[in-house]
């Protein structure tokens, strides 16, 4: 079965009004509205298409969906050299390497954002 939406996340909400709404997560401003949850999908794959249309009649490429994109689990952050500092300290104490440290925390981070 072909991905009509390329790999994006769809969100449906039912709105106040009863309208169904799906959108992108990733981008948001790819929105279409229905009656039915099947309507509104159908719409946003139109809205999708006609988007995708438009990049390519101005020459860009289709920006590819993160869930296919590939990483390499690697990436650099600049940071304040005080809390560089702190950090370093952090792990120390707690026997691990800096880079433990900061992957720890931002998992712990990653998981209460959800």
């Amino acid at each position: 079965m072909k991905d009509v939406f390329d790999g994006y996340t769809v969100n449906l909400h039912l709105d106040n009004e009863g309208e169904y709404l799906a959108c992108f997560s990733e981008m948001p401003n790819i929105s279409a509205f229905g009656d039915t949850p099947e309507e509104a999908l159908q719409e946003l794959e139109n809205a999708w298409n006609l988007m995708k249309e438009d990049y390519l009649a101005s020459g860009e490429t289709i920006p590819a969906a993160p869930s296919r994109k590939r990483y390499s689990g690697s990436f650099n952050v600049r940071i304040d050299k005080k809390l560089h500092r702190d950090l370093a300290i952090e792990a120390a104490q707690a026997g691990i390497s800096l880079n433990a440290l900061v992957a720890k925390k931002l998992a712990l981070t990653s998981k209460h954002s959800h």
